[in-house]
């Protein structure tokens, strides 16, 4: 028999329970500034008193869409990702430009990588893919009533397109040929929408534009929150470090 540690019950977590868990920043260092990437270092005062160093990426964020067609099957891509040296199968997705909202980015996207259009936009969820170094997010939509057209690929931009049935998308997810996890959410979320199990949703209110280094919503982003205003979508900047 195994013994069990006291913890708390699920049901006992409320909002606002996590002070003790909390991270501030006291001083922050950009490392390297890329084209759309920014490496950042941070001093953070633990929930002990005792300070911690933490790198991590900024991101702007993206969005991934899901195009689902009349007769239940859905596009994909065929794409070579560099860092991990492999030709992935992956929704199509990509990244916020500033000033720009998420579906409005999506429609973008999807016409640009796969030449289609869709009447229907639906929310499905946003995730966080890599919390331990990355401000990343990305929204997850469903497009629907799908047009086609010509793609509009960026310069140095290859990747292919396939349609295929929803449920080989699962298979492939079972079995490891697709390892991208946007992909592989995205998959078991289409799944429970299709079947009634789940509905469709609203994106995070006050969450329009990416802005970086201000924002509208002042009320709820300060730089004092500088990990929750980056969970929403935004950065602000933070304290120079002290000499």
């Amino acid at each position: 028999m195994s013994d069990k540690i006291d913890t708390q019950e699920a049901g006992d977590i409320a909002v606002g329970d996590d002070l003790g868990l909390k991270e501030v920043c006291v001083a922050s260092a950009t490392l390297h500034t890329g084209k759309f990437l920014t490496l950042k270092q941070d001093i953070v005062k633990l929930p002990d008193g005792k300070h911690a160093g933490r790198e991590y990426v900024l991101h702007p964020g993206a969005v991934m869409m899901i195009p689902l067609f009349d007769d239940g099957t859905v596009l994909l891509e065929r794409q070579y990702r560099y860092p991990v040296g492999e030709v992935m199968l992956e929704f199509p997705a990509g990244k916020l430009d500033p000033q720009e909202g998420a579906q409005r980015c999506g429609e973008r996207e999807l016409r640009e990588e796969t030449g289609y259009s869709a009447r229907r936009w639906d929310y499905l969820t946003r995730i966080h893919p890599v919390i331990s170094y990355s401000t990343e997010f990305i929204d997850i939509f469903l497009a629907r009533d799908l047009t086609a057209g010509p793609a509009q690929l960026d310069e140095g931009e290859f990747l292919e397109t396939f349609i295929v049935p929803a449920g080989q998308v699962i298979d492939w997810v079972r079995s490891g040929r697709i390892t991208d996890v946007k992909t592989i959410i995205g998959a078991f979320w289409l799944e429970k929408v299709v079947s009634g199990v789940w509905g469709v949703g609203e994106p995070p209110q006050g969450d329009v534009v990416w802005l970086l280094g201000s924002t509208t919503n002042a009320d709820e982003i300060n730089s004092d929150q500088p990990r929750r205003a980056m969970s929403y979508g935004f950065w602000v900047q933070q304290p120079t470090p002290t000499k």
